[in-house]
């Protein structure tokens, strides 16, 4: 009975011990709380607890600038001219071909050549004829000649003389038939040889060394003078901006740019596309190695210049399918605003719709912001020289 009396009276005194303990460390922690409230009420009267800017930034207001006035237009490059090189010859063997695609070469130089051994023992042949022809004529014209002396003295009748001198006239129409032969075989002789008609590259070659081709066959092409034309298609409302002149910058589908100038403008539009060929110069096939003939290219016509606001190409952000700025407000924070953009110059765009009036757009940052996130505006050779624009946890650094 002692024991246990004495058990409780063990439990009671340590549970007062605990008690007085609690109630010595929440008296104790009071007068650090009334000490922290008049600090904390200090702090938000003087806005140090005040919320904290989303990022740093710099910002810019549109500036007028002059800009290139362009008409855009697709169409095909093909060869200013492009000749047929074929055989004039007819039956001749293929002994050599001298140029393969690709080529440069210069008007008159040889491109094939046929053999030549049949050619020349028909020209022979002609010149033989020719001297045979030749001899007949001096044998009749002395006969005609002696014919015409004894006329006088009656020895010869009239119709004898005649046959004389019709004789003479007969073997010189020989002669010059036998000229035209050995001309006509003379010029098959040329022909043995196939010749660039003019400067220029070639784009196709069907020569084949061995073959027997027949007269007229196609042999090579050549793009004349190595010139290329973009064929631009541009509709019947935008033709009246393009003249004869316009400067032209071609682009095809590799990238490679091409400057040129129109040449022609088709006097006719299609009635189906509602289109007119305008045709662009391309010189200097060899050079424009990425341009070549039945490429598909896009470009824009030169058309002047005009002034027009624009703004930097950082401050201009696409969202979800549409372009955007971020206007900076009175109270340090944003504003997003879509726009609508047009032609571009090194980092600049061009800004078509209406901005606030002053207004100043963000410009390194704005890819991270969101509508009414507070900033913090530095000057721009500052931002230029610091790093990167931070995100995450970097930027609330740097807003701290």
């Amino acid at each position: 009975m002692k024991t246990m009396k004495r058990s409780t009276l063990a439990i009671a005194l340590a549970a007062l011990v605990v008690v007085i303990a609690a109630v010595f460390f929440m008296t104790r922690g009071k007068p650090a709380d009334k000490t922290a409230e008049p600090a904390a009420a200090a702090r938000t009267k003087d806005g140090a607890a005040s919320p904290k800017p989303a990022l740093t930034v710099t910002v810019a207001k549109p500036e007028a600038t002059e800009l290139m006035l362009t008409l855009a237009a697709n169409g095909n490059v093909a060869a200013w001219q492009e000749a047929v090189v074929g055989s004039e010859s007819n039956g001749l063997k293929l002994a050599e071909v001298r140029v393969n695609v690709g080529d440069t070469v210069k008007k008159g130089q040889v491109l094939a050549v046929f053999s030549p051994e049949t050619v020349q023992a028909d020209i022979a042949q002609a010149r033989a004829s020719l001297a045979e022809a030749r001899a007949t004529a001096a044998d009749a014209a002395g006969n005609a000649a002696r014919a015409r002396t004894l006329q006088a003295t009656g020895a010869l009748s009239q119709q004898q003389i005649n046959q004389y001198q019709t004789t003479e006239q007969t073997a010189k129409a020989r002669v010059e038939a036998a000229e035209a032969v050995l001309a006509a075989q003379q010029v098959r002789g040329r022909n043995t040889q196939v010749l660039a008609p003019d400067d220029g590259v070639i784009s196709a070659r069907t020569a084949t060394v061995g073959s027997v081709v027949a007269a007229g066959t196609e042999l090579f092409r050549l793009i004349r003078q190595g010139r290329l034309e973009w064929r631009a298609e541009v509709t019947s409302a935008e033709l009246s901006r393009v003249a004869v002149g316009t400067t032209a910058f071609v682009v095809s589908a590799s990238g490679a740019q091409v400057r040129g100038k129109v040449r022609s403008i088709a006097p006719t539009v299609d009635p189906q596309t509602r289109a007119a060929l305008v045709y662009v110069d391309l010189p200097n096939v060899q050079q424009n190695t990425g341009v070549k003939a039945g490429m598909f290219a896009r470009g824009d016509f030169e058309l002047g210049r005009s002034t027009a606001p624009t703004v930097p190409q950082a401050a201009v952000v696409p969202r979800d399918g549409f372009n955007n700025v971020f206007i900076l407000k009175p109270d340090n924070k944003v504003s997003q605003l879509k726009v609508q953009i047009g032609r571009r110059l090194n980092d600049r765009i061009e800004i078509t719709s209406a901005l606030p009036e002053g207004a100043q757009v963000v410009v390194q940052g704005a890819g991270f912001l969101n509508d009414g996130d507070l900033v913090r505006v530095v000057d721009s050779p500052a931002a230029t020289s610091a790093a990167p624009a931070p995100t995450g946890a970097a930027s609330a650094a740097v807003a701290r």
